[in-house]
């Protein structure tokens, strides 16, 4: 059992002081290999304390789950199309009307290589590792959402860390009140393919 000394500085260094090094200019093959390292050392303590957590949920929590879902992509979805509409007109569902190949790609890789790996990192390990270091559960929360929006740092994009910072809100509440890696992955991957499809694509990196 770590100390909470030592947990407190783990938890900065991986979630504040890699992400924020990454804000500046250096070689990318060293940021690469600095990203890789910390997240292969996340494996190793996920897998000595048997953090994966794979199983399935149950039927009956995968309905109002999804009804839930359903209500919050309404709003954001009513909410960013008239931002896109407003600011970039041409961008409005672009890459879905003019690639519908890259937007399938983007959609499947998205989910696969980015989602899944943010939500074991950010959810799965962030809160079995850390919990104990926060009391109160609004406040785990807002630190999660915190260093979630802070690894977005290096896109040097307000927009990105606003965003980010929200859906952190929402990924770090599903993950506390389901315990699920795979419907928290579920839920962010629903939100980040709507913010890609309607044409926000361009602020969140993804290929335009």
């Amino acid at each position: 059992m770590q100390s909470k000394t030592y947990l407190r500085a783990e938890l900065l260094l991986l979630f504040v002081l890699i992400p924020l090094s990454f804000f500046w200019n250096y070689y990318i093959w060293l940021k690469v290999g600095l990203g890789v390292v910390g997240f292969v050392y996340v494996l190793i303590l996920m897998k000595k304390a048997a953090i994966f957590n794979l199983k399935l949920p149950n039927r009956e929590s995968l309905i109002p789950f999804f009804k839930e879902i359903a209500l919050k992509l309404i709003g954001i979805a009513i909410i960013t199309s008239f931002y896109v509409s407003y600011v970039s007109p041409d961008k409005l569902f672009d890459v879905l009307l003019q690639k519908p190949l890259l937007w399938l790609v983007i959609l499947f890789g998205y989910s696969l290589l980015s989602v899944w790996p943010q939500e074991v990192l950010y959810r799965t390990f962030f809160f079995n590792r850390y919990e104990a270091l926060v009391v109160n559960k609004w406040g785990l929360i807002f630190l999660n959402a915190l260093v979630f929006s802070f690894a977005h740092l290096f896109l040097k994009n307000i927009l990105v860390l606003a965003l980010t910072f929200v859906g952190g809100l929402l990924f770090a509440y599903t993950y506390y009140t389901k315990r699920s890696t795979l419907l928290v992955s579920i839920e962010h991957a629903i939100y980040g393919n709507w913010l890609f499809t309607v044409g926000m694509g361009e602020i969140l990196a993804f290929p335009a």
